[in-house]
């Protein structure tokens, strides 16, 4: 048996991020290649002809404005306007809805500030029928394709008016008249539902794709690399979006892998298209969507796109976290605002100014606050304003089976038992 007494012995790496509280972010080992430098290969290409752009970084803005390359997806200045409008009504919707929390409106929330890009532009660049496979963040989706603000504030504040009926926690929409398909708060299971009804959709000979996000975190779940070998198995039209914010809750990326390579760059090791964005930058987002869409569409195969970005805010409204990174990396953060750089591209092109930005951002919130009013109308939480208390036992079973009957009747009972003097809403009994 060989000896080994004379070797040092093992070590264990612990990832830690550069900058916990207290200390300066220092950004100097983060690449920023110039805007516009990065090649387009053709939409049906190899996947192999994209690999290069899993550790390079697509952008399209630069420093002044001014959209740069063949990546440049060219919009006229009135979609540019209709996406710069989405991005700031999910911002303003986001502060309302944080207040609201903070209130006592609602028992949970989960802002999207700084990444807004990742949600609004794709939703733009993909067909209104496509079907998306969304994590906890993507409001901006739903905001983009026209779902009503009141019916989201009545999914968070699980009131009479909620279309779910109470039966998710907030901020976990469903809408399928919208091709929004229900947030789990399991991470990474959308991402094998997403490829199973892109698989269905092309055995089907449909024309819709499916398109899935999750968060950087999510990657180093069983169901991601599930989702990734269907999809090159099968070559499965689907776009997956892993949307690299830097922080899953409190751990940072490097708990993921970021210390080593790209999220982006897994796209190689399964064989399928990567593409690796600036995801604050609109334009690159949306280019790179639409061309990972395209692509699918012509039946080349998926594209895993990750999106560089930062959470400017907590992970939720129940994090603080001023525990576990400096309070200096919104500020410094390298990439910008992307509501700041769409706005400054548009001021750039002579489409836009200061003054109509904040007469936009003032009709903005006050849309936002008419919607909450209205909502507000319907109930907030712990008031007793929710859907009948029968429908607890509905919507599981066409025909209620006998022994959910006699718990519905036996529920009822104690209900009257303990508040006597309560009367059963219109509906309440069981038919």
């Amino acid at each position: 048996m060989a000896d080994f007494a004379n070797q040092q012995p093992l070590a264990l790496h612990v990832p830690e991020p550069k900058a916990r509280p207290g200390v300066e972010p220092d950004w100097s080992g983060l690449t920023l290649p110039p805007a516009g430098a990065q090649p387009r290969p053709d939409e049906t290409c190899a996947a192999a002809e994209t690999w290069p752009l899993c550790t390079d970084l697509i952008r399209v803005l630069d420093e002044d404005g001014v959209a740069q390359g063949p990546w440049n997806p060219r919009l006229d200045a009135e979609t540019l306007r209709t996406m710069l409008r989405n991005m700031a009504l999910t911002r303003a919707f986001d502060e309302r809805m944080f207040r609201g929390q903070r209130q006592g409106k609602t028992s949970f929330y989960m802002k999207c500030t700084g990444e807004e890009a990742t949600s609004v532009a794709p939703a733009m660049a993909l067909a209104a029928d496509d079907m998306v496979f969304p994590s906890y963040r993507q409001q901006g989706i739903l905001i983009t394709r026209g779902y009503p603000l009141e019916d989201m504030i009545n999914q968070i504040y699980s009131n009479k008016a909620d279309k779910l009926k109470g039966r998710q926690l907030p901020i976990m929409y469903s809408a399928r008249d919208y091709g929004f398909f229900t947030i789990s708060g399991n991470l990474a299971t959308q991402l094998p539902q997403a490829v199973g009804w892109a698989m269905a959709s092309a055995i089907s000979g449909d024309t819709r794709i499916a398109a899935a996000w999750v968060g950087e975190g999510s990657t180093a779940e069983g169901d991601f690399h599930s989702a990734l070998t269907f999809a090159t198995v099968y070559n499965a039209p689907v776009v997956l979006n892993v949307v690299n914010n830097q922080w899953a809750i409190s751990s940072f990326s490097g708990f993921a892998g970021a210390e080593r390579q790209t999220f982006a760059a897994r796209a190689i090791g399964y064989g399928v298209a990567g593409l690796r964005v600036d995801g604050n930058d609109p334009l690159a987002v949306y280019a790179a969507t639409r061309w990972a869409a395209n692509r699918a569409r012509s039946n080349a195969g998926s594209t895993l796109i990750e999106h560089f970005t930062y959470r400017a805010e907590g992970h939720s409204t129940s994090d603080d976290p001023s525990q576990y990174r400096s309070a200096q990396e919104r500020s410094t953060w390298p990439l910008g605002d992307p509501i700041v750089r769409l706005k400054n591209h548009l001021i750039a092109l002579g489409e836009w100014d200061e003054n109509r930005q904040a007469a936009m951002d003032a009709e903005l919130a006050e849309m936002v606050k008419a919607a909450t009013r209205a909502a507000e109308a319907n109930g907030v939480l712990g008031h007793g304003m929710h859907h009948p208390f029968h429908t607890m036992f509905e919507d599981v079973f066409e025909t209620l089976p006998w022994h959910l009957r006699e718990q519905s009747e036996q529920a009822m009972r104690e209900r009257r038992i303990k508040w006597p003097d309560w009367r059963p809403e219109d509906g309440d009994e069981m038919p």
